[in-house]
Protein backbone atom coordinates (compact mmCIF):
# COMPACT_ATOMS: atom_id res chain seq x y z
CA UNK A 1 0.00 0.00 0.00
CA UNK A 2 2.27 2.49 -1.32
CA UNK A 3 2.66 5.98 1.16
CA UNK A 4 1.72 8.87 -0.61
CA UNK A 5 0.61 11.98 1.40
CA UNK A 6 1.22 12.39 5.13
CA UNK A 7 0.16 14.33 7.52
CA UNK A 8 1.03 15.60 11.53
CA UNK A 9 -1.18 16.29 13.37
CA UNK A 10 -0.95 16.53 17.57
CA UNK A 11 -2.60 14.85 19.95
CA UNK A 12 -3.61 15.44 23.29
CA UNK A 13 -4.50 13.55 26.57
CA UNK A 14 -1.62 11.67 27.83
CA UNK A 15 -0.87 10.55 23.93
CA UNK A 16 -4.88 9.26 23.57
CA UNK A 17 -5.87 10.41 20.22
CA UNK A 18 -8.81 12.45 21.13
CA UNK A 19 -7.80 15.76 20.31
CA UNK A 20 -10.54 17.71 19.13
CA UNK A 21 -10.45 21.37 17.44
CA UNK A 22 -13.08 23.65 17.08
CA UNK A 23 -13.78 24.77 12.70
CA UNK A 24 -11.24 28.15 13.06
CA UNK A 25 -8.65 25.66 13.85
CA UNK A 26 -9.72 23.00 11.21
CA UNK A 27 -9.82 25.94 8.51
CA UNK A 28 -6.15 26.91 9.65
CA UNK A 29 -4.58 23.89 9.36
CA UNK A 30 -6.73 23.54 6.29
CA UNK A 31 -5.14 26.73 4.98
CA UNK A 32 -1.66 25.71 6.16
CA UNK A 33 -1.89 22.40 4.32
CA UNK A 34 -3.03 23.93 0.81
CA UNK A 35 -0.32 26.32 0.95
CA UNK A 36 2.38 23.67 2.07
CA UNK A 37 1.12 21.53 -0.59
CA UNK A 38 1.20 24.42 -3.29
CA UNK A 39 4.78 25.96 -2.10
CA UNK A 40 6.42 22.35 -2.10
CA UNK A 41 4.89 21.48 -5.54
CA UNK A 42 7.46 24.60 -6.87
CA UNK A 43 10.12 23.64 -4.78
CA UNK A 44 9.58 19.65 -4.12
CA UNK A 45 10.98 20.23 -0.77
CA UNK A 46 9.54 21.39 2.92
CA UNK A 47 9.10 24.87 4.76
CA UNK A 48 10.39 25.77 7.88
CA UNK A 49 7.73 24.73 9.69
CA UNK A 50 8.70 21.29 9.80
CA UNK A 51 7.51 18.32 11.79
CA UNK A 52 10.92 18.54 13.93
CA UNK A 53 10.04 22.50 14.63
CA UNK A 54 7.01 21.93 15.87
CA UNK A 55 7.63 19.21 18.89
CA UNK A 56 7.10 16.32 16.65
CA UNK A 57 9.77 13.30 15.60
CA UNK A 58 12.66 14.95 13.66
CA UNK A 59 13.13 12.12 11.07
CA UNK A 60 11.32 9.81 8.57
CA UNK A 61 12.27 6.47 8.24
CA UNK A 62 11.08 4.45 4.83
CA UNK A 63 11.24 1.43 2.77
CA UNK A 64 11.95 2.03 -0.65
CA UNK A 65 9.41 1.04 -3.14
CA UNK A 66 10.89 -2.57 -3.83
CA UNK A 67 12.30 -2.95 -0.20
CA UNK A 68 15.80 -2.61 -1.40
CA UNK A 69 16.52 -0.05 1.23
CA UNK A 70 15.81 1.93 4.28
CA UNK A 71 16.23 5.44 3.73
CA UNK A 72 16.45 7.98 6.34
CA UNK A 73 14.94 12.00 5.85
CA UNK A 74 14.78 15.03 7.88
CA UNK A 75 11.06 16.01 8.50
CA UNK A 76 12.49 20.24 8.09
CA UNK A 77 13.37 19.48 4.38
CA UNK A 78 13.58 15.88 3.23
CA UNK A 79 17.10 15.81 2.65
CA UNK A 80 18.32 12.19 3.14
CA UNK A 81 20.69 12.32 6.81
CA UNK A 82 23.30 9.75 5.66
CA UNK A 83 23.75 6.30 3.04
CA UNK A 84 20.57 3.90 2.43
CA UNK A 85 20.67 0.77 4.35
CA UNK A 86 20.52 -1.97 2.21
CA UNK A 87 18.17 -5.14 2.89
CA UNK A 88 19.66 -8.04 4.08
CA UNK A 89 20.97 -10.48 0.98
CA UNK A 90 17.65 -12.45 -0.70
CA UNK A 91 15.24 -10.41 1.92
CA UNK A 92 13.18 -7.54 0.69
CA UNK A 93 12.09 -4.74 3.34
CA UNK A 94 8.40 -4.75 3.36
CA UNK A 95 6.69 -2.62 6.30
CA UNK A 96 8.33 -0.18 9.06
CA UNK A 97 7.25 0.94 12.71
CA UNK A 98 8.60 3.31 15.02
CA UNK A 99 9.44 1.80 18.18
CA UNK A 100 8.91 4.02 21.84
CA UNK A 101 12.81 3.66 22.82
CA UNK A 102 13.33 5.68 19.38
CA UNK A 103 14.34 2.42 17.28
CA UNK A 104 12.56 1.55 14.41
CA UNK A 105 11.28 -1.68 13.89
CA UNK A 106 11.44 -3.29 9.94
CA UNK A 107 9.79 -6.76 8.47
CA UNK A 108 11.78 -8.17 6.08
CA UNK A 109 10.83 -11.30 3.50
CA UNK A 110 11.74 -14.30 1.87
CA UNK A 111 10.46 -17.78 1.56
CA UNK A 112 7.33 -17.32 3.33
CA UNK A 113 9.29 -16.35 6.28
CA UNK A 114 8.91 -12.84 8.03
CA UNK A 115 11.64 -11.71 9.64
CA UNK A 116 12.24 -8.29 12.15
CA UNK A 117 15.13 -6.34 12.55
CA UNK A 118 15.72 -3.20 14.23
CA UNK A 119 17.31 -0.40 13.49
CA UNK A 120 18.51 3.04 15.74
CA UNK A 121 19.42 6.45 14.51
CA UNK A 122 22.23 8.70 16.06
CA UNK A 123 21.85 12.07 17.50
CA UNK A 124 22.33 13.72 13.68
CA UNK A 125 19.28 10.92 12.34
CA UNK A 126 22.34 8.96 10.58
CA UNK A 127 21.63 5.41 10.39
CA UNK A 128 23.08 3.10 12.67
CA UNK A 129 23.67 -0.71 12.21
CA UNK A 130 20.62 -2.39 11.64
CA UNK A 131 20.06 -5.82 13.87
CA UNK A 132 18.06 -8.80 13.45
CA UNK A 133 15.65 -9.30 16.64
CA UNK A 134 16.61 -12.56 17.59
CA UNK A 135 14.35 -15.26 17.20
CA UNK A 136 11.35 -13.53 16.34
CA UNK A 137 10.02 -14.92 13.32
CA UNK A 138 6.51 -14.85 11.45
CA UNK A 139 5.72 -18.15 9.01
CA UNK A 140 3.16 -16.77 6.27
CA UNK A 141 3.49 -14.81 2.83
CA UNK A 142 4.08 -11.00 3.42
CA UNK A 143 2.52 -9.21 0.56
CA UNK A 144 1.15 -5.57 0.08
CA UNK A 145 -1.49 -5.56 2.38
CA UNK A 146 0.67 -7.02 5.45
CA UNK A 147 0.88 -4.61 8.30
CA UNK A 148 2.67 -4.23 11.32
CA UNK A 149 2.62 -2.41 14.60
CA UNK A 150 4.92 -2.49 17.58
CA UNK A 151 2.88 -2.42 20.88
CA UNK A 152 3.67 0.83 22.93
CA UNK A 153 6.01 -1.27 25.43
CA UNK A 154 8.04 -2.03 22.92
CA UNK A 155 7.98 -6.13 23.92
CA UNK A 156 5.56 -7.31 21.30
CA UNK A 157 5.04 -7.09 17.35
CA UNK A 158 2.17 -7.55 15.61
CA UNK A 159 2.09 -8.65 11.65
CA UNK A 160 -0.68 -9.57 9.27
CA UNK A 161 0.33 -12.77 6.90
CA UNK A 162 -1.96 -14.16 4.01
CA UNK A 163 -2.96 -17.38 2.72
CA UNK A 164 -4.55 -16.50 -0.51
CA UNK A 165 -6.93 -13.52 0.52
CA UNK A 166 -7.36 -14.81 3.90
CA UNK A 167 -5.29 -13.04 6.70
CA UNK A 168 -3.81 -14.38 9.55
CA UNK A 169 -2.73 -11.92 12.18
CA UNK A 170 0.32 -12.92 14.75
CA UNK A 171 1.70 -11.06 17.78
CA UNK A 172 4.97 -11.92 18.61
CA UNK A 173 7.46 -11.88 21.79
CA UNK A 174 10.16 -9.42 21.40
CA UNK A 175 11.81 -11.09 24.50
CA UNK A 176 11.16 -14.99 24.14
CA UNK A 177 9.97 -14.99 20.53
CA UNK A 178 6.76 -16.98 21.54
CA UNK A 179 3.57 -15.84 19.68
CA UNK A 180 0.07 -16.57 19.60
CA UNK A 181 -2.03 -16.30 15.80
CA UNK A 182 -5.48 -15.89 14.85
CA UNK A 183 -6.94 -16.32 11.59
CA UNK A 184 -9.69 -15.94 9.60
CA UNK A 185 -10.75 -18.44 6.04
CA UNK A 186 -13.15 -15.19 4.93
CA UNK A 187 -11.42 -13.35 2.05
CA UNK A 188 -10.74 -10.14 3.46
CA UNK A 189 -7.82 -7.54 4.23
CA UNK A 190 -7.13 -6.37 7.45
CA UNK A 191 -4.91 -3.25 8.19
CA UNK A 192 -4.75 -0.17 10.25
CA UNK A 193 -2.81 -2.18 13.20
CA UNK A 194 -3.05 0.01 16.50
CA UNK A 195 -2.05 -0.98 20.13
CA UNK A 196 -3.77 0.49 23.46
CA UNK A 197 -2.09 -2.35 25.90
CA UNK A 198 -3.14 -5.18 25.65
CA UNK A 199 -5.75 -4.63 23.03
CA UNK A 200 -5.12 -4.71 19.28
CA UNK A 201 -7.23 -2.72 17.02
CA UNK A 202 -7.38 -3.27 13.19
CA UNK A 203 -9.90 -2.37 10.22
CA UNK A 204 -11.60 -5.17 9.05
CA UNK A 205 -12.40 -5.24 5.20
CA UNK A 206 -14.22 -8.32 3.88
CA UNK A 207 -13.85 -8.89 0.06
CA UNK A 208 -16.60 -9.99 -2.56
CA UNK A 209 -16.05 -10.11 -6.28
CA UNK A 210 -17.03 -7.31 -8.47
CA UNK A 211 -16.27 -7.38 -12.64
CA UNK A 212 -14.39 -10.78 -12.13
CA UNK A 213 -11.97 -9.03 -9.28
CA UNK A 214 -11.64 -8.70 -5.30
CA UNK A 215 -12.91 -5.26 -3.83
CA UNK A 216 -13.61 -4.45 -0.59
CA UNK A 217 -16.46 -4.41 0.53
CA UNK A 218 -17.38 -3.32 4.23
CA UNK A 219 -14.93 -1.12 6.49
CA UNK A 220 -14.94 -1.61 10.43
CA UNK A 221 -12.95 -1.11 13.14
CA UNK A 222 -12.84 -4.36 15.04
CA UNK A 223 -10.55 -4.47 18.62
CA UNK A 224 -8.67 -8.29 19.81
CA UNK A 225 -7.94 -8.93 23.19
CA UNK A 226 -4.08 -10.34 22.83
CA UNK A 227 -4.31 -12.03 26.12
CA UNK A 228 -7.02 -14.77 24.58
CA UNK A 229 -5.91 -18.18 23.72
CA UNK A 230 -4.93 -18.13 19.56
CA UNK A 231 -7.64 -19.01 17.17
CA UNK A 232 -10.25 -17.43 15.29
CA UNK A 233 -10.20 -13.78 14.47
CA UNK A 234 -14.02 -13.80 14.84
CA UNK A 235 -12.58 -13.31 18.64
CA UNK A 236 -12.53 -10.12 17.70
CA UNK A 237 -15.10 -7.72 18.25
CA UNK A 238 -16.56 -4.44 16.37
CA UNK A 239 -16.43 -0.87 17.89
CA UNK A 240 -17.06 0.94 14.75
CA UNK A 241 -18.40 1.19 10.91
CA UNK A 242 -16.62 3.11 8.20
CA UNK A 243 -19.52 3.68 5.66
CA UNK A 244 -16.86 5.67 3.97
CA UNK A 245 -13.70 3.55 4.27
CA UNK A 246 -10.45 4.75 5.25
CA UNK A 247 -8.11 3.99 7.75
CA UNK A 248 -8.60 4.27 11.47
CA UNK A 249 -6.17 3.88 14.73
CA UNK A 250 -7.10 3.38 18.57
CA UNK A 251 -5.60 5.84 20.79
CA UNK A 252 -3.56 4.56 23.41
CA UNK A 253 -5.99 4.92 26.27
CA UNK A 254 -8.31 2.47 24.33
CA UNK A 255 -11.09 5.03 24.37
CA UNK A 256 -10.95 7.10 21.14
CA UNK A 257 -10.28 5.95 17.44
CA UNK A 258 -9.51 8.75 15.06
CA UNK A 259 -10.63 7.66 11.07
CA UNK A 260 -9.52 9.59 7.91
CA UNK A 261 -11.25 9.54 5.05
CA UNK A 262 -10.77 11.60 1.57
CA UNK A 263 -13.75 13.00 -0.54
CA UNK A 264 -13.32 16.26 -2.84
CA UNK A 265 -10.03 16.70 -2.78
CA UNK A 266 -10.03 17.29 0.62
CA UNK A 267 -8.48 14.29 3.70
CA UNK A 268 -10.29 14.76 7.05
CA UNK A 269 -9.95 13.33 10.50
CA UNK A 270 -12.65 12.55 12.89
CA UNK A 271 -12.59 11.26 16.50
CA UNK A 272 -15.01 8.87 17.36
CA UNK A 273 -15.52 7.29 21.18
CA UNK A 274 -14.83 3.34 20.37
CA UNK A 275 -17.55 0.98 21.20
CA UNK A 276 -20.57 3.76 21.14
CA UNK A 277 -22.71 5.83 18.84
CA UNK A 278 -21.23 9.31 20.01
CA UNK A 279 -21.24 11.81 17.85
CA UNK A 280 -17.60 12.63 16.20
CA UNK A 281 -15.31 15.08 16.27
CA UNK A 282 -13.42 16.72 13.52
CA UNK A 283 -9.64 16.56 14.31
CA UNK A 284 -8.16 18.21 11.18
CA UNK A 285 -9.15 18.63 7.21
CA UNK A 286 -6.21 18.91 4.74
CA UNK A 287 -6.18 19.41 1.31
CA UNK A 288 -4.64 16.25 -0.85
CA UNK A 289 -5.59 14.62 -4.07
CA UNK A 290 -4.96 11.40 -2.70
CA UNK A 291 -6.92 8.46 -0.63
CA UNK A 292 -5.85 7.68 2.83
CA UNK A 293 -3.87 4.61 2.96
CA UNK A 294 -2.65 4.75 6.49
CA UNK A 295 -2.63 6.38 10.12
CA UNK A 296 0.38 5.35 12.07
CA UNK A 297 1.03 6.95 15.71
CA UNK A 298 4.39 8.47 16.66
CA UNK A 299 6.72 6.50 19.60
CA UNK A 300 5.16 8.26 21.90
CA UNK A 301 1.57 8.19 20.53
CA UNK A 302 1.32 11.84 20.44
CA UNK A 303 1.34 12.92 17.23
CA UNK A 304 0.04 11.27 13.75
CA UNK A 305 1.01 10.39 10.37
CA UNK A 306 -1.06 10.29 7.74
CA UNK A 307 -0.86 8.14 4.63
CA UNK A 308 -2.35 8.66 1.60
CA UNK A 309 -1.79 7.64 -2.04
CA UNK A 310 -0.69 11.23 -3.77
CA UNK A 311 3.26 11.12 -3.60
CA UNK A 312 3.91 12.84 -0.83
CA UNK A 313 4.53 13.01 2.68
CA UNK A 314 3.61 16.13 5.19
CA UNK A 315 4.90 16.32 8.51
CA UNK A 316 3.62 18.99 11.16
CA UNK A 317 3.05 21.26 8.04
CA UNK A 318 6.23 20.26 6.41
CA UNK A 319 6.20 18.43 2.58
CA UNK A 320 8.22 15.73 2.07
CA UNK A 321 8.33 14.02 -1.42
CA UNK A 322 7.82 10.15 -0.95
CA UNK A 323 6.87 8.34 -4.31
CA UNK A 324 9.47 6.59 -4.03
CA UNK A 325 8.98 4.82 -0.81
CA UNK A 326 6.12 2.03 0.16
CA UNK A 327 6.00 2.38 3.56
CA UNK A 328 7.30 4.99 5.84
CA UNK A 329 6.94 6.12 9.81
CA UNK A 330 8.51 8.78 12.43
Amino acid sequence: MPVGVAAGVALVAGGAVDVVHNRQRAEKQEHAANTSANSSSRTGLAGKDAAGAQGGPGYVVGVRTGGTALVVRDARDGGETGPAVAAPRGRRFHRVSAARDGSYVVSSYAARRVRFERLDLDDEGRPEELEEIPGVTVAGVSTAYSDLAVNPDGDRIAYVTYRGAAARVDVVSVRTGRHKAWATRLPARVGSLSWAGDTLAFVWNPLRVVGGRRVEARHQVRVLDTRLPSGDLKASKAVLDLPQGGAAVLGRDGRTIVAGHARGGQITLRAFPAGTRGPAKVVARFASAGRVARLDPDRTGGRLLVAGTDGRLYAGGASLPARDLADAAW
